[in-house]
């Protein structure tokens, strides 16, 4: 598959103002000194006899229409990005180490209607306190869960009963939790995987090793306005793109990536919707 690799110039000065797209937890959550104030109010006076008209309670844009797309077999080995022509992305979440940030992109996934697919490690605490909020998106199919290992190990370091071992736990886990099957996509920790680590996992029904095109690089504690530095870089047409739910950063990024995604008029797929399995 073919992939474009040259940057685009920066967007931070257009995407500036993009924390006035959520409203409620998410916006709480990001702490943004730059949101909307809830206490605004009309500057016009009410005449004699009348009274002021409140100002209307701000609503997130809608993600870009999302155009039917016909699935596509899924390929043999490692999938890095989508088929050519893929009019999105792929935006997938891996770890989940903070549960506010586990929150924040569930609300935002409620809020914008964008579609994620999760890297799930079950022994994160934050799948089973939002496991409420995030199951009707499960369920609809706005929301995939994948495998990241149970406690995400280096996998290349275990042997092949240690391999089928984090990915059949944490494998349970999500049925037990969500309801559903992640395989066949596993997410190999730090992206280490081989021919040994890709045979073990098989068989255990984790046939497909999903990496990425591009990366939020926001697995430590890094700004937002880096993260959004990164998804100006990576946000284009059939990129897979990988972050994480892990430090507060990202929650005052979300605001503005979903603004970018409607200025370059990308929808966002779930492998689903792209592959069929």
């Amino acid at each position: 598959m073919n992939h474009r690799s040259t940057r685009r110039p920066s967007r931070r000065a257009l995407l500036s103002g993009g924390g006035a797209l959520l409203v409620g937890a998410l916006a709480a959550c990001a702490g943004d000194p730059g949101r909307p104030d809830a206490a605004d109010s009309p500057s016009a006076t009410a005449s004699s006899g009348t009274t002021a008209t409140p100002t209307p309670t701000p609503t997130p844009s809608p993600t870009p229409t999302r155009p039917a797309l016909q699935r596509q077999p899924l390929p043999h080995g490692t999938v890095t990005g989508l088929p050519a022509g893929t009019p999105g992305i792929a935006w997938t979440v891996d770890d989940g180490a903070s549960s506010e940030v586990v929150e924040a992109y569930a609300r935002f996934a409620a809020e914008t209607g964008t579609r994620l697919t999760f890297f799930v490690n079950g022994v994160r605490p934050a799948w089973t306190n939002h496991a409420d909020l995030l199951r009707p998106l499960v369920t609809s199919g706005q929301v995939q869960l994948g495998n990241h290992t149970w406690d995400h190990p280096a996998l290349t370091k275990l042997s092949a009963q240690g391999i089928v071992d984090q990915l059949t736990r944490n494998d349970h886990f999500i049925e037990d939790t969500f309801g559903v099957t992640a395989k066949p996509y596993f997410r190999p920790p730090f992206g280490y995987h081989d021919a040994r680590v890709d045979a073990a996992a098989a068989s255990a029904g984790y046939t497909t090793p999903l990496l990425w095109y591009g990366s939020l690089a926001d697995s430590g504690d890094i700004t937002a306005d880096q993260i959004v530095g990164f998804a100006d870089q990576w946000f284009l047409p059939a990129h897979i793109v990988m972050g994480h739910a892990n430090f507060p950063g990202t929650i005052g990024a979300l605001p503005r990536l979903h603004e970018l995604l409607q200025e370059r008029q990308l929808a966002t797929y779930t492998l689903d919707d792209v592959f069929d399995r």
